[in-house]
């Protein structure tokens, strides 16, 4: 009996839209709202964008305040960016504060809008699909559907695995480290040197770990000789409305942008 046999090729996991939805189909529809961000600086295709993710938010049973707890680092590099911006963009446009240094003007306003927007309507695509995607569903779906090289396909799954183990190990290391009186201190430079510190012993632990897998892996014949699957990647209807929920926001995007006179190619 062939190993699809032994299990129902269409059958998805129990769970939200997003969550049934082919991996492939996620990530066409990420691309493209990516690309449309990509393609022009300007607020209102950006805007557009991150509405049309947040739209989504519910499908994924995250609530807002969860999600923000998880990429507020996203959200405060967003403000700086924009920030950053509005200060160093060319002041044209309504002056619309003049303090000495700070001079805000409509138009930087909009530029630094733009990027804050961009930022996160290109990171939270990104977010969705770790949360919404089983990692053995991607694998599959990368192998069957696109033909990818075996290495690159259980490299993606090896990283995908590894993410959850690496927030754990980071609150591991936190607390030994707090139980050695490491970073104890309240000083802003010694929080700082504190983070770095576990910032480095974590990326050392990532690459033993990747290194030990990657044995692991090789010693057990993974990529070597021809695949049987236990479940067959398939594509239904739902992943032709994810795919399309994508690609038609991409383009209003784009198509608001250059009727309200904003759209800013990327390379201009």
């Amino acid at each position: 009996m062939a190993p699809t046999d032994l299990a129902n090729p269409s059958r998805r996991p129990a769970g939200t839209l997003l969550e049934r939805a082919n991996p492939l189909s996620k990530l066409a529809a990420a691309a493209a709202l990516t690309l449309a961000v990509l393609v022009s600086v300007d607020w209102i295709s950006a805007g557009i964008v991150l509405v049309a993710e947040l739209v989504l938010l519910p499908l994924l049973r995250i609530r807002p305040m969860t999600l923000l707890k998880r990429i507020w680092p996203l959200v405060v590099a967003a403000l700086i960016g924009a920030y950053g911006t509005a200060l160093l963009a060319e002041k044209t446009g309504t002056v619309l504060l003049d303090a000495g240094p700070l001079l805000f003007t409509s138009d930087s306003v909009a530029a630094g809008i733009a990027i804050g927007l961009r930022g996160l309507a290109i990171a939270l695509p990104g977010i969705y699909l770790l949360v919404s995607t089983d990692p053995t569903d991607l694998a599959d779906a990368l192998a069957q559907k696109l033909r990818l090289p075996h290495r690159f396909v259980l490299g993606a799954l090896a990283a995908m695995r590894l993410v959850g183990l690496l927030v754990s190990e980071w609150q591991s290391l936190g607390m030994a480290r707090h139980a050695r009186g490491i970073g104890s201190d309240a000083g802003p430079m010694a929080r700082a040197r504190s983070f770095l510190g576990q910032s480095v012993a974590l990326l050392v632990q990532a690459v033993r770990r990747a290194t030990r897998l990657a044995a692991a892996m090789e010693a057990r014949g993974f990529g070597s000789g021809e695949r049987t699957w236990a479940r067959t990647s398939v594509f239904t209807v739902l992943d032709i409305w994810v795919t399309l929920y994508g690609v038609m926001f991409a383009f209003a995007a784009l198509a608001a942008a250059v009727m309200a006179g904003t759209f800013n190619f990327i390379l201009t």
